[in-house]
């Protein structure tokens, strides 16, 4: 069973701490626990990878003009601009019961397979691309990455379906290592919106992880903890 849990919180640092919060509660637990997680932020916001160099892929002086903050999240990859008009969502699984998704390039495949086979009756030609991009034909709508732990790993991601584009021009620079599929082009000529409905975008994923199970808790302390160790923190974001 794959729990949903549809849920906003009111700010960045709580949204990207919940994501991480999942992870960890499923770690401790005496039995596997999976959970699709669906959220939207209320407001722009970039997110860098764990291993980013803020400098290299973010504008950060654009950030600061257009009040956009700027964190870093718990997984890998590259940059992403996200806000309304993106919808975001996370899995966590278990590896018992999935053990080949302990192959990271596997687990990109199964993932993203899955969630192209169920966005396929919304948009014939969706596909995965890259090692982690899901697209129409050669154009980029959502950017997925991955955190992976003993007995559970954190997928997660973007799907742009009413994006205001011109801020991911605005606020990240080129990125530092590209799929073969960009042949180069700047981020305008790169990423598309799919033209969806965000209701549509989630029954999609709800029915793509059979997430019937609504989860009435969360781990509330936990994200809290997370967010004053690490997403409020200038040296965890990098800034």
């Amino acid at each position: 069973m794959t729990f949903l849990l549809d849920l906003t919180l009111p700010t960045p640092a709580e949204n990207l701490a919940l994501d991480e919060a999942l992870l960890d509660e499923a770690e401790a637990a005496p039995e596997p626990i999976e959970t699709l997680r669906l959220w939207e932020p209320a407001a722009p916001m970039v997110v860098v990878g764990r291993s980013s160099k803020v400098a290299n892929e973010v504008c950060v002086e654009a950030c600061r003009r257009l009040a956009v903050p700027v964190l870093r999240r718990t997984s890998g990859g590259a940059a992403v601009v996200t806000g309304p008009g993106c919808l975001m969502y996370a899995l966590v699984l278990s590896l018992q019961r999935r053990p080949s998704l302990r192959m990271v390039e596997h687990a990109h495949r199964v993932v993203l397979d899955r969630i192209a086979a169920a966005l396929a009756p919304l948009a014939p030609r969706v596909c995965r691309r890259g090692t982690s991009d899901l697209a129409l034909g050669d154009d980029k709508f959502s950017g997925n990455s991955i955190r992976m732990k003993q007995t559970h790993l954190l997928y997660h991601g973007t799907l742009l379906y009413d994006f205001p584009l011109r801020l991911i021009d605005e606020c990240l620079a080129m990125p530092p290592r590209q799929p073969e599929y960009r042949k180069g082009r700047g981020h305008r000529a790169f990423v598309t919106n799919l033209a969806v409905p965000k209701e549509s975008l989630r029954r999609a994923l709800v029915a793509a992880w059979t997430a019937t199970q609504p989860r009435c808790d969360w781990p509330r302390d936990l994200t809290a903890q997370l967010v004053a160790l690490r997403y409020t923190s200038a040296d965890w974001n990098g800034l």
